[in-house]
């Protein structure tokens, strides 16, 4: 897995204020192959249920904006997925399957 430790630590902190208890974070794509450089933070966030839309948009820009103040700004993409709720997309799934759990925000 090609993140810091101060990378996880900083996406622990803004997710823990961004997003409600139980929720997960799960880091997927490129960087959990040691072997390739580059690439974007690609993280799936999973709330315990589904968000209003408008508080959707809210916390994922509260929880990027936090990142760039910790990390610096870099390449994030973020999706978001309520955690037991089916989603057909082939990059949900695939993180799902794949993505390593960095966060579990306390109850």
């Amino acid at each position: 897995m090609r993140l810091s430790q101060d990378e996880i630590s900083a996406i622990a902190l803004a997710g823990r204020a961004s997003f409600p208890p139980r929720s997960t974070i799960r880091l997927f794509g490129s960087r959990l192959d040691d072997t390739r450089r580059g690439g974007d933070i690609d993280l799936l966030v999973e709330p315990p249920e589904p968000l209003a839309p408008a508080d959707l948009v809210e916390r994922r820009a509260r929880f990027i904006a936090s990142l760039y103040r910790l990390i610096g700004e870099q390449r994030i993409d973020v999706l978001i997925a309520p955690a037991d709720v089916p989603d057909e997309r082939p990059v949900v799934e695939a993180a799902r399957r794949d993505g390593r759990l960095l966060v579990a925000v306390p109850p």
